[in-house]
């Protein structure tokens, strides 16, 4: 493999390589072409400064300026990250026609807008609710199903032997849900593997993700982890259903489905990123909050995930979708379960009440819940070293759709086998009480009147097996059936999670915590024969899942609200809390989380909330992009449509700049404009001449815009011909005459605050003379932020 990594001066010069804005080509290796300044007519291209890279991590050498302590060679990386993911729009483009339009628009507008709001954050709770229900149901019945048809044959064959045909049973059934779960994936919609909880971080993080937020995702998602859940496979249904409501709100909020080609004439203005962001995250939380019947921790996940300029409404607004998802899914529950007004379901989990005596804690076992939190770091960080490990061999050997599918077949027959000689090479038998209320009781070989313990945690869907961790009765499982199950489970697990199927970690996650935190329980109360009630079982395996969980996800807030309002108990949040805490930082000391590794081996230009540490000596001019690619306010068309044609750039912002007459100064910057926009603007023939002549039909509204968004259609379906070519456009009514700019020795940090805090997609670095010298986009930050290690992984995963 060639190295990637290349010295070159970060001062201006006329014959650097780079290129700018977010269209580097920073992913496929091939050569960038050098840089040129072109004319045609009164229309021109103006290509200025240069492009740097740093690596943070570095160390200074003896070549610095002294003063500054800056390199005068700096590292740059050019294969850092994909040129599939573009930036969204969040901050809005106030041109002239935005401007106009706010301005017309009365009180009693404004009011009927917020309304509007509502109401549709309303749509997006009642249909991430049923969605939620539907998949509650369909799992519940197809797994009943499976689990019946097994046990009867397995009590069958006990008697008079061949239970390898019920092995074989459980693998063929296993399989052929994950055979429809993974060809649907694999072949229809690839975007709706996984949880989708990492792509959702990337969209409300200001990345557009490709089809992430397509209707065809969604069917494929909702029907896949019913697929995957009923095919037994170590995963849960909790986490794609973020993904599911991010979906609906990305379609409810538009009034219109772009994939089956069908406009309700609804909510046009809410057809850009800044209002659609918005609702996505009141359809995250609402996932969220249909998941585990956490409401406010749904509002929190949004904060936590989403970008920093949120308003009381909006708040406001996501947790009104919480509530009503949340009480949608307990009401048709109720009435699915013959108890019409019963809501005592708030989620698809549902962790049971901890309210006895026996499961108080008490101050001295703080220690040890933290304890705990530091195991769980400990197993969460060799869970996502596992994960990454296998993450990269999918990449590199399993990336064709019919190995995917092989992939997942093989992890089910496997589990399958697995569970099954686990079960069966069990002899913890229980006695099956009036209190135990085990779905499936495998009597195996255990006398009568027995069941079979192993048989509780692996012949049942995750979520069961979670709730009787937590409440069965003391004495209901051996040390070594919870130390097997942890041990096989885990690495299960770690298996599953990146197959081509849609699921999700979070139940397994809980599932492997509450059975080695029961473990905790029972090992504690052996210590203290004589007074075992405060080591109680249930207590612990809830500290476990939590521990677990937080070391694997790594997160604090959200998870804390989400775990307490589960659990419906808001003693155990100081507790919880400790665990969480330590369990991300001692995780963070060996590992990312698990979503931020997937997110960085898809070379995804994510930014965290704060820049580097060690990032105050960097200032804007090191940052930034150039040569930057301009257009004059009044341009020639020929000018655009070879700029925008042009596939070695692919620049998506564009600085406007003015000429001051009769005068040889350099021009300064007037305005920035899209290329979205100009696309739209070639396509109406938006040209000067057309207007004096009055052949153009009407002047261009916000509508058409909004009518091409979000698919603005390539520049190569604009048909200009040569006459049209040698025309002229006006672009001072549509760009943004007031983009944000920055001092070209403006530091680093503050930067990348401005960026990230208003959810900027280009950021002009001007000179003091409001010259263009440079432009900052999400990628030049994001690349920064990776260091030199996050380089030495991405040419592993990528090689």
């Amino acid at each position: 493999m060639a190295n990637i990594t290349k010295k070159v001066s970060w001062s201006s010069r006329g014959d650097d390589s780079g290129l700018a804005g977010e269209g580097t080509p920073l992913l496929n290796g091939t050569e960038i072409p050098k840089p040129s300044r072109q004319l045609s007519g009164s229309g021109s291209v103006f290509r200025i400064g240069r492009f740097s890279t740093v690596d943070l991590e570095d160390d200074i050498t003896s070549e610095e300026d002294p003063i500054r302590g800056r390199p005068k060679e700096i590292p740059h990386n050019e294969k850092l990250l994909s040129l599939k993911y573009e930036s969204l729009d969040y901050d809005n483009i106030e041109n002239q026609l935005f401007l106009e339009e706010e301005r017309r628009m009365s009180h009693m507008g404004f009011r009927c807008l917020e309304i509007s709001r509502w109401v549709i954050c309303g749509l997006i709770g009642i249909l991430t609710g049923l969605i939620a229900c539907f998949i509650d149901i369909m799992v519940e019945k197809l797994a009943g199903c499976k689990y019946q048809v097994i046990k009867e044959n397995i009590e069958k064959f006990t008697e008079v032997g061949g239970l390898s045909i019920s092995l074989i049973l459980w693998a063929v059934l296993n399989c052929a849900f994950v055979l429809v779960g993974g060809i649907m994936v694999a072949y229809f919609e690839p975007i709706a593997a996984g949880s989708g909880i990492p792509q959702i971080k990337c969209y409300l993080n200001g990345v557009k993700i490709p089809r992430v937020v397509r209707l065809k995702t969604l069917l494929v998602k909702v029907l896949g982890v019913i697929c995957s859940v009923a095919g037994g496979l170590a995963v849960g249904k909790e986490g794609p259903m973020i993904h599911s409501g991010a979906v609906v709100a990305a379609g409810v909020s538009q009034g219109r489905s772009t994939s089956l080609k069908r406009d309700f004439k609804m909510f046009e203005y809410f057809r850009r990123d800044t209002e659609k962001r918005d609702f996505v995250s009141a359809g995250a939380a609402a996932g969220v909050s249909a998941a585990f019947g956490a409401p406010v921790g749904g509002v929190l996940f949004s904060l936590e995930e989403g970008a920093s300029f949120w308003n009381q409404m909006l708040t406001w607004r996501i947790f009104f979708a919480s509530m009503i998802s949340t009480f949608t899914l307990n009401f048709f529950l109720s009435i699915y379960h013959g108890k019409p007004g019963d809501l005592s379901n708030p989620g698809l989990i549902n962790f049971g009440r901890f309210e006895s005596d026996s499961v108080a804690y008490y101050y001295y076992e703080l220690p040890l819940f933290m304890g705990m939190g530091a195991i769980g770091g400990l197993l969460g960080a060799l869970f996502n070293s596992i994960n990454y490990w296998l993450t990269i061999f999918r990449i590199r050997y399993v990336h064709r759709p019919c190995l995917q599918v092989m992939e997942a077949l093989l992890v089910a027959a496997v589990t399958a086998t697995v569970s099954f000689t686990m079960i069966y090479f069990s002899n913890d038998c229980q006695p099956l009480g009036p209190e135990h209320n085990e779905e499936y009781p495998l009597q195996l070989f255990c006398a009568d009147g027995e069941y079979n313990s192993m048989a509780t945690a692996f012949f049942n869907t995750p979520e069961r097996s979670v709730r009787s961790l937590f409440h069965n009765q003391p004495g209901s499982y051996n040390p070594l059936t919870l130390g097997l199950f942890t041990l096989t489970y885990f690495f299960l697990a770690c298996w599953t999670y990146g197959l081509a199927v849609s699921a999700g970690v979070f139940i397994p996650s809980l599932l492997i915590g509450a059975a080695w935190g029961r473990l905790c329980g029972i090992l504690l109360a052996s210590f203290t024969p004589t007074s075992p009630i405060w080591a109680d079982p249930g207590k612990y395996a809830l500290i476990g899942a939590a521990a677990q969980l937080g070391g694997i996800v790594r997160m604090t807030l959200s998870l804390t609200v989400i775990m307490v309002e589960a659990t419906g108990n808001v003693t155990y949040g100081l507790p919880i809390m400790l665990v969480l805490m330590t369990a991300k930082i001692v995780g963070d000391y060996f590992q990312e989380g698990l979503y931020d590794i997937h997110i960085k081996l898809q070379s995804v230009p994510f930014l965290h909330w704060e820049a580097p540490a060690t990032s105050h000596w960097l200032t804007a001019r090191e940052v930034m992009s150039s040569p930057v690619t301009c257009f004059n306010r009044i341009e020639k068309v020929g000018t655009i449509v070879d700029v925008l044609s042009n596939t070695s750039t692919n620049h998506n912002g564009f600085p406007v700049v003015v000429q001051v007459l009769d005068s040889d100064e350099p021009a300064k910057l007037c305005g920035l404009i899209l290329r979205s926009q100009l696309i739209v603007l070639l396509k109406h023939k938006v040209f000067v001449e057309l207007a004096r002549s009055r052949l153009s039909q009407r002047k261009l509204q916000l509508k058409d815009f909004r009518d091409a968004y979000p698919r603005f259609p390539p520049i190569q379906s604009i048909h200009v011909s040569q006459d049209e070519r040698e025309c002229m456009m006006d672009l001072t009514e549509f760009m943004n005459a007031t983009p944000y700019t920055v001092p070209q020795d403006t530091s680093l940090p503050r930067v990348f605050k401005l960026f990230r805090a208003l959810g900027l997609r280009h950021l002009v670095v001007v000179d003091d003379e409001n010259r263009v010298i440079g432009l900052v986009t999400r990628k030049d930050l994001a690349r920064y932020h990776l260091g030199k290690h996050g380089l030495e992984e991405l040419q592993l995963a990528q090689t």
